[in-house]
């Protein structure tokens, strides 16, 4: 089933069925958007136990660590 093909089936559901969808989709993405911030946590700890984190108050060196 292509994207379309779903966007064409969800216009065919009832205003009950989009609703729940919706209920649905919103559920998923804070799971996944959990599960993005649990990984990243985890890489941070790792980094952070081998001394390959950084920390500092000073606004321009926080910002070459980002460009660079």
């Amino acid at each position: 089933m292509t994207f379309s093909d779903l966007v064409e089936t969800v216009k065919d559901l009832s205003i009950d069925e989009k609703e729940e969808l919706q209920m649905l989709l919103k559920q998923y993405l804070r799971e996944e958007r959990r599960e993005d911030m649990y990984k990243n946590f985890e890489l941070a700890r790792k980094e952070e136990q081998r001394g390959e984190l950084k920390y500092s108050a000073d606004i321009n060196e926080l910002k070459r660590s980002i460009s660079g």
